[in-house]
């Protein structure tokens, strides 16, 4: 029998970047399972077709996506929290599925008043990504009261799941969470989506229109990035490293895409003197990413968060692109022994791997047909919410009667 899940997303729900990849692959794969996904979100953000999502309240100046830690984050979980309570009362939903930690704290608050059991969907520590942000000084005033709260939203679901076994430790090692309420379901991608286009007979003329579209040179061997650009994403050691590379291999190009901060990022390009050889189109369709990331020789994910997944390496994997990555845990639990690692936070050092990648076409082209048969064996996403629907009923979820529609 199916179960009636209310998602809870506080952010601008869909924006085209990570988490959100996550909020959607896990509700679009449930309804093809036959539950029933209701997502209560902001009150701005694209609507994915074959979803059904309520929005909160919220000012109609503030229609730009908002990405992060945020002051305009408190009086929009207050209005998510109005709306979810209300449509909890209508729906009577039999789990509650809530991501990020104010997901988690109006879903926690919900489910005790009326009895349904909460499933927190951990993907980073909330404070961490507010320093990360620079929304909070680890050594000012509200560190402490902050990471208190955190701790006890954290307590408060019957089970958290993270999207990586370095998340589920940061949670016992950090927050002393019990092992037995802690589960792991990993990130993963739709790889007959993103695949290699090489036996579609009309790409390579595709593949040229939107080479020019983005500005990307002929016959220019590519390094290509899609994600957030912000400092904790690596994004400013991404272009320090571009520079090293552009040094030692003008011919090269890289194709900057996601946002925000194009402008800032492409003064900075300018400043380094690389301009030239640095596109930002700025945000990309979660549709059209596969044809753009398609462009690319060589895939890069500078990700600097401790605590954080990073889904669109799973991206570049199912491209079958080689993948050039800081040495994280995240980055090794994903990539294994097929990953080419830089030194954590060492521009230099990613710049030599870029190097050595774009160097090596024949072992590249090798390693990321690797990297792709990694994704389909490890990191698809059936698997990963058949996981999910267990934990449902393993905290408490009743299954619904009701049948999808």
């Amino acid at each position: 029998m199916p179960y009636r899940v209310l998602m809870i997303a506080p952010t601008s729900f869909f924006s085209d970047y990570g988490g959100h990849v996550r909020i959607l692959a896990e509700a679009t794969h449930l309804q093809n399972l036959g539950h029933r996904v209701t997502i209560c979100t902001y009150h701005n953000g694209d609507n994915p077709p074959g979803l059904d999502i309520r929005r909160g309240w919220g000012p109609p100046w503030i229609q730009r996506p908002i990405v992060g830690s945020s002051r305009h984050k408190i009086y929009l979980d207050v209005m998510l929290a109005l709306r979810t309570l209300g449509v909890v009362l209508r729906e009577r939903p039999d789990v509650i599925h809530a991501h990020m930690h104010e997901g988690a704290l109006i879903g926690s608050f919900i489910g005790r008043l009326l009895g349904i059991p909460v499933l927190f969907d951990f993907q980073g520590s909330l404070t961490a990504e507010m320093i990360d942000h620079h929304f909070l000084d680890p050594n000012g005033f509200w560190y402490r009261p902050l990471r208190w709260l955190e701790r006890q939203i954290i307590r408060w679901p019957q089970a958290i799941v993270t999207s990586s076994y370095n998340a589920a430790r940061v949670l016992r090692e950090e927050f002393h969470f019990p092992p037995e309420r802690l589960f792991t379901v990993p990130d993963a991608v739709n790889t007959d989506t993103f695949r290699p286009f090489d036996d579609i007979p009309e790409w390579r003329e595709r593949r040229a229109r939107l080479r020019a579209m983005l500005g990307v040179p002929p016959d220019s061997p590519v390094v290509v990035y899609l994600g957030l650009l912000a400092p904790y994403q690596g994004t400013d050691l991404l272009l320090e490293a571009a520079r090293l590379v552009l040094q030692e291999m003008p011919e090269a190009f890289f194709l900057i895409m996601g946002f925000p901060g194009v402008e800032r990022y492409a003064a900075q390009a300018r400043a380094l003197g690389i301009l030239e050889r640095v596109s930002f189109p700025g945000r990309i369709s979660y549709l059209e990413a596969p044809r753009c990331l398609a462009l690319g020789d060589v895939a890069v994910a500078p990700k600097m968060s401790a605590t954080e997944g990073c889904g669109k390496i799973l991206d570049y994997m199912a491209m079958a692109l080689p993948v050039v990555a800081f040495d994280t845990p995240v980055s090794r639990e994903i990539l294994g022994d097929l990953g080419i690692y830089a030194e954590y936070g060492n521009a230099a050092s990613l710049a030599q791997c870029l190097l050595q990648a774009l160097r090596d076409r024949e072992g590249s082209r090798i390693l990321g047909r690797l990297l792709r048969e990694r994704a389909r064996a490890h990191f698809s996403w059936s698997n990963e919410v058949h996981q999910l629907v267990e934990l449902y009923g393993r905290i408490g979820a009743r299954e619904s009667l009701a049948q999808t529609e």
